[in-house]
């Protein structure tokens, strides 16, 4: 744990001036160094606007400027400062409009010491983490990931995992975002092995699951339950005591088993199948989606209070087309455990990194992955081929008779960025295809030429062609 954060400048506002003593005296304890207490939200208010604040817990019901009012003008004026409600409202529509406002976290009275000292805790590593992300290091310096399993030198991607030590001890729910094939479920067992939790690491898949199966699979049921229900069966909470249970692609939850999901993260709580017994959860719970759940939210596929309350630890991680940077570093990593179990020895040359730069990879590393294993098949020499490499894109790219196309690309041009709101002509193509396999190329000819199909020669006339046209 990094000692920094506790010298960082808290404020707390409450007007009932026992609540306030009881959580300053939390603080105290843990070794907080900085904290101003007001009981008044109108002197809070004006203290804020004159001083660097960190991290406010403020109360909802207060005389004068509310909690809300409090909350809005920070989020507004100050966006970096964390806000943390605490309040006697056990209302989930109270909890949404102040996480939509900008609080972290939403805390019931009376507070669960441990929780409070954790959410705070969390806050305050996160702000020291963005000031450490936004100090620049020496010219040149390329950092390493600190997590072996995930390989990168993106700085996005290098953020993300920070943020993922940080809150990998959080007892909330941490969703990982991202398009298929990007490393969702690396995340999530990083995040299960830094929390320093002694049980199992448990994963399922729920798209697909109807009701009853979801249920089934988490909460497992008593005998008699439904027609096979022979003997009793524990789930899959029950087989995560003590560690993580791992939900992906929870954007395809049905309503109801959305409803029984939230009831869980909510509570700890949950109902096998054939019983009205509550059963205490002692499970971790991370999720993953590549669904953007927001949308689904505006939809109304996927319920406003399960998002808001998945939403207080959020890691996205971006895809491959993002980060060009990490292919050659996968790319050896993939080479390496490909290798090393088939005891080859494998080279390559620079052009085939540049082939592969210029891809899209719709599938992500995944995708990338498969691609080098399915190259070494074909390279029997321990050479890799950039022309067995292109042989493979054009078959992933023309597999359903049209270029494959990145999720973000205008549905009006291609992958080679030409428009077809007016259709071209063949030359205006050839231009267009030419310069883009230069410029992907560097202007190397030959290069060029291997993107295009084509030979050099062939290139070279056509260029000849066009500069006299």
């Amino acid at each position: 744990m990094n000692s920094d954060f506790r010298s960082l400048p808290i404020m707390l506002v409450d007007d009932e001036a026992e609540a306030l003593a009881l959580l300053e005296s939390f603080l105290s304890c843990e070794g907080y160094q900085n904290i101003t207490t007001f009981t008044n939200s109108r002197e809070a208010l004006q203290f804020l606007d004159r001083n660097d604040v960190s991290l406010v817990v403020l109360d909802l019901r207060m005389p004068g400027v509310s909690g809300q009012e409090l909350l809005n003008h920070i989020t507004s004026r100050k966006p970096k400062v964390s806000v943390i409600v605490v309040t006697a409202e056990n209302q989930i529509e109270t909890a949404i409009d102040c996480m939509r406002l900008g609080a972290i976290d939403y805390l019931v009275k009376p507070v669960m010491i441990n929780r409070f000292l954790a959410v705070v805790a969390n806050a305050l590593e996160f702000n020291v983490l963005e000031k450490k992300l936004q100090t620049p290091g020496p010219a040149g310096a390329t950092p390493d990931s600190p997590i072996p399993s995930i390989v990168t030198r993106n700085r996005e991607m290098l953020a993300q995992i920070q943020y993922l030590k940080i809150v990998a001890r959080s007892i909330q729910p941490i969703l990982i975002a991202g398009e298929t094939g990007v490393g969702k479920e690396l995340f999530a067992r990083a995040a299960h092995n830094l929390s320093g939790l002694s049980g199992q690491f448990v994963c399922v898949n729920v798209a697909g699951l109807d009701d009853q199966m979801f249920s089934d699979s988490l909460f497992g049921h008593k005998k008699g339950a439904y027609t096979s229900a022979m003997q009793d069966r524990d789930g899959l909470i029950k087989k995560a005591a003590k560690g993580t249970l791992f939900l992906d692609e929870i954007g395809d939850l049905k309503e109801m088993s959305q409803i029984k999901l939230l009831r869980l993260i909510q509570e700890n709580e949950y109902y096998p199948l054939g019983t009205d017994t509550q059963v205490k959860s002692h499970a971790r719970i991370l999720l993953a989606t590549n669904r953007n759940l927001k949308e689904l939210v505006e939809r109304g596929e996927f319920r406003k209070d399960l998002y808001y309350r998945l939403s207080t630890h959020q890691i996205i991680i971006p895809p491959l087309r993002k980060r060009p940077e990490d292919i050659p570093l996968l790319l050896d990593h993939f080479i390496a455990e490909i290798a090393g179990k088939n005891r080859t020895r494998i080279s390559y040359r620079q052009e085939l990194v540049d082939l592969l730069a210029s891809y899209e990879f719709p599938g992500n590393a995944r995708e990338l992955q498969s691609m080098v294993r399915d190259i070494i098949a074909r390279s029997p020499s321990g050479r890799l081929s950039a022309q067995i490499c292109q042989q493979i894109i054009n078959r992933e790219r023309y597999s359903d008779g049209t270029p494959a196309i990145s999720e973000r690309t205008d549905e009006r041009e291609n992958c080679h960025g030409v428009s077809f709101e007016h259709f071209p002509t063949l030359k205006q193509a050839e231009d267009e295809l030419i310069r883009k396999a230069l410029a992907i190329a560097c202007n190397n000819q030959g290069r060029a030429a291997q993107l295009l199909g084509i030979s050099r020669q062939a290139l070279n006339n056509r260029l000849r062609r066009h500069a006299d046209s």
